[in-house]
């Protein structure tokens, strides 16, 4: 592969800013979308059908890229990408918004798998660690951007601006890819494994439906169409994921440790801004800057993962970062309502640092123990893995916060319905639930830290990279 690595980078970074933002740049141009489109109750599948078809296309990506090349599928990807952003710019009822997102989302899930999968090819071992940590950095501040430039947009100009601003910005990042990334793939027939495909999105797609909305015949009739997948694929002439990937220790850990970094990643994000605004009274602004500083941990730990891995080995340097994610965790559970805004930052900090430590070392390690004909494959393993976690983590998060809630306010209700009554006046009961909902959540985070010593524990101490 010759390329022009500075501008290529560049136009990477802006092809993941894009898809980081969409996550959750809709969340705070509610009122606005709804007064123009109606149908409130739809609008959740405004953000889960970009979700949810972001995640079940990322691992058919990573196939597809190593098989037809790295630069078709990511220009195809940004291709849908942005054809799903003009229809929801202009879409003319809910329907049609979620139908664009679910474009969008088919779009995106070629574009973070592909990035990191180029940043592989681009860079030798020594150096993976600080590009890595430079996109994740581009990613997580997207995401936590998301919703500011949202509110901006829909209160300034538009709410469809949020979709159409994508347009000029994604077309000059194609135009840069397409002109100044150049690589060589071996021409040969390939035999295309669409049965495994249609069980892998089919089965996926149940799973986090039924997580989403506690619906457990649909999440047990997608572990059947998985555990199909499984069988098929030891059957395929080309698997979609080679079963071997899966009999190897230093993938298997990665995948799993991938899982864990979705999971843990969600509580924070999720949990501490509501603990914020809704227990210790600070506003929205302050509440996000507490989350944002996780942004400022995360790419410097990144930046030194290479030196640690390189001379302490991958396994240790993930068991490093969740040490560190562990520490954070039982900081995050003496959380109180007499806690300052300044110690919860600071807990942010330590999870970002754990984080990505955590996040690069198995990342690069998936990329170092297979070929270049096979990274595609294992990294969209690993990004999948990731944002599947966070589905799972929401979910079982939110049953503990909720179940919480229940207990202690003697009935049925969520986190939202209780932000809601503080904001119209709630007394110190609720107040003092909300914050023992948290520290639940956060007790249960810590067990996923847990079990993430014994999932990262899979890989070997040392193995020889093949590239």
């Amino acid at each position: 592969m010759t390329s022009s690595r500075g501008p290529v980078v560049a136009g990477l970074m802006l092809t993941m800013a894009l898809a980081a933002v969409d996550a959750t740049i809709v969340a705070t141009a509610v009122p606005s979308i709804v007064r123009d489109l109606g149908s409130f109750s739809l609008f959740p599948w405004v953000i889960a059908a970009y979700m949810l078809t972001q995640a079940v296309f990322t691992p058919i990506y990573g196939r597809l890229a190593d098989v037809y090349g790295r630069k078709p599928l990511l220009l195809i990807g940004m291709g849908i990408f942005l054809a799903g952003s003009l229809f929801a710019g202009f879409a003319w009822n809910m329907h049609m918004l979620i139908l664009a997102r679910v474009l969008q989302g088919i779009g995106a899930g070629g574009i973070q798998p592909i990035t990191q999968v180029l940043a592989g090819d681009l860079y030798p071992l020594r150096e993976r660690g600080r590009i890595n940590a430079l996109f994740s950095t581009v990613w997580g501040a997207s995401a936590l951007l998301g919703p500011a430039l949202g509110g901006i947009l829909s209160e300034s100009i538009s709410w469809r601006w949020i979709f159409l601003i994508n347009l000029p910005i994604g077309l000059a990042a194609v135009v840069v890819i397409a002109l100044r990334l150049s690589e060589t793939v071996e021409r040969r027939h390939h035999k295309l494994d669409i049965l495994g495909t249609v069980l892998l999105t089919t089965g996926v797609l149940a799973v986090m439906l039924g997580l989403q909305e506690t619906s457990y015949g649909t999440a047990l009739a997608g572990v059947v169409l998985l555990a199909a997948f499984g069988w098929w694929e030891t059957r395929a002439a080309e698997p979609l994921i080679p079963p071997w990937v899966w009999r190897d220790r230093v993938l298997l850990g990665s995948f799993l440790g991938s899982l864990l970094v979705g999971m843990i990643l969600i509580g924070p994000a999720v949990y501490l801004p509501t603990f914020a605004q809704g227990v210790l009274g600070a506003g929205a602004i302050v509440a996000g800057f507490v989350l944002a500083v996780q942004s400022i941990g995360w790419p410097i730990a990144g930046a030194l993962s290479a030196r640690l891995y390189m001379r302490i080995g991958f396994r240790d340097t993930a068991l490093t970062g969740l040490a560190l994610i562990a520490v954070s965790a039982v900081m995050f559970t003496q959380l109180t309502a007499a806690s300052s805004v300044v110690y919860a930052a600071v807990c942010t900090f330590i999870n970002g640092a754990g984080l990505g430590l955590l996040s690069i070392s198995v990342l690069v390690a998936a990329q170092a123990v297979v070929g270049h004909e096979h990274r595609g494959v294992v990294t969209g393993g690993v990004v999948f893995f990731r944002i599947a976690g966070g589905a799972v983590g929401a979910s079982l998060l939110a049953a503990v916060a909720n179940g919480t809630l229940a207990d202690r306010l003697g009935g049925a209700g969520s986190v939202d319905d209780t932000i809601r009554a503080l904001e119209n006046g709630g007394d110190e009961t609720v107040r003092l639930a909300l914050a023992g909902a948290v520290h639940n959540a956060f007790l249960a985070m810590l067990i996923f830290v847990v079990a993430g010593f014994f999932a990262v524990a899979v890989m070997p101490r040392r193995f020889t990279p093949r590239s």
